[in-house]
């Protein structure tokens, strides 16, 4: 039986004027947030579905439905505690994250440390095991425009028992 396995997450919102914009469970100053059925945080959600993909164990929607009450307005970082016990139910944890956010602005590379300490808080690991890049994808596409962030994770997790 394999002890190591890699899974992939990606995600993408609208951004929109009224909402507060949440990355990596951090609050930023900007004038827009990410429209969502949750507080919309494209990073957690990838790095959610990376950790359930590697544990073969669906995806984000099939644990969290968007057409749930209960989900309704949730904090991402309730989500990705809850995918950390849920990989573990079946002898997984986290190796590492190699994430990367998508986004014309705001600037992200001044928030990165404070991402990677919550989502390491968040998951219980060392700050360390949390990879975060931030590109622009050069004016090009929705994202160029400004209509929306996107985000892509993969992991590594290690069967412990």
């Amino acid at each position: 039986m394999t002890n190591i396995r890699t899974g992939m997450g990606y995600d993408v919102h609208q951004l929109v004027e009224g909402r507060d914009l949440f990355l990596g469970g951090v609050k930023i100053d900007h004038a827009k947030g990410l429209l969502g059925h949750s507080d919309a945080d494209v990073l957690i959600h990838a790095i959610c579905d990376a950790l359930l993909g590697a544990a073969n164990m669906r995806d984000i929607g099939y644990h969290f439905p968007d057409t749930s009450d209960d989900t309704l307005g949730m904090d991402s970082k309730v989500i990705l505690k809850q995918v950390v016990a849920l990989i573990a139910t079946k002898g997984y944890q986290l190796v590492n994250i190699d994430a990367t956010v998508c986004a014309e602005r705001p600037k992200l590379n001044p928030h990165i440390p404070a991402m990677q300490a919550c989502l390491a808080n968040v998951m219980g690991c060392d700050a360390d095991q949390v990879s975060i890049k931030a590109t622009t994808t050069e004016k090009l596409g929705f994202t160029g425009r400004q209509e929306g962030i996107s985000a892509y994770a993969v992991c590594l997790v290690e069967k412990v028992r």
